[in-house]
């Protein structure tokens, strides 16, 4: 498992629609090494921290793998690490192989996966189509977000290393299907509320739908 590139951006004005929005979607490679803080790195920052960002939503992370899916999705777009908004793009970290509250190091920090991506349009920005957030969803390969559970230096080629992993194994996809309602076991609802990592939206969201399917 490796970090292969670090990615930020500070927000900026664009014209979507013929109204200006602010954003941060656009990343760009950083070389070198930088300080991880628990809200974000170092050179990075959210346009909206209402919806975006905070401790829970510190980085967000997309993995390298799915980068060939999208350029025969996207045929003529240039696609370099950071496309999908991501701060880390990664190998080796698949939304159906890790666990919600998995533990990791990378660098000199240590850090703890909460939960998937949904996409905003801001995505449908950042690639100049209005559906690009329907098909990004529809595509299941959303990324995950991280916690910052120790700050430190991280820097593209640094291992990740698996620390300890979350005992009720709730998968990143797990939670995107029970979501979507590709998957309905009210069984991994209740597992995924046992994560200490999960975030309280997301409890929150669970909790509803079992107290709708249990009366």
């Amino acid at each position: 498992m490796t970090l292969i590139s670090v990615n930020v951006g500070l927000p900026r004005e664009v014209t979507w629609k013929g109204k200006p929005v602010t954003t941060a979607i656009f990343k760009e490679a950083v070389q070198g090494r930088i300080l991880l803080r628990t809200l974000n790195l170092d050179g990075d920052r959210q346009a909206d921290p209402s919806v975006h960002g905070g401790a829970d939503k510190a980085v967000y992370v997309y993995p390298a793998e799915h980068y060939d899916y999208w350029r025969s999705e996207l045929s003529g777009q240039e696609l370099p690490s950071g496309s999908f908004g991501e701060n880390f793009t990664t190998t080796g970290l698949l939304e159906g192989e890790v666990y919600i509250g998995d533990r990791f190091s990378i660098g000199s920090a240590e850090i703890v996966i909460t939960q998937p991506r949904l996409p905003c349009y801001k995505l449908g920005i950042k690639f100049g189509q209005a559906d690009m957030v329907k098909r990004f969803s529809n595509s299941r390969r959303t990324g995950f977000y991280l916690a910052v559970r120790k700050e430190g230096i991280v820097a593209a080629g640094d291992a990740i290393q698996l620390l300890s992993r979350d005992p009720h194994q709730i998968t990143v996809a797990d939670v995107t299907r029970l979501y979507m309602r590709d998957d309905k076991s009210l069984e991994k609802m209740r597992r995924a509320l046992q994560s200490e990592a999960l975030p309280e939206g997301w409890r929150t969201y669970f909790t509803q739908q079992l107290e709708e399917a249990e009366p």
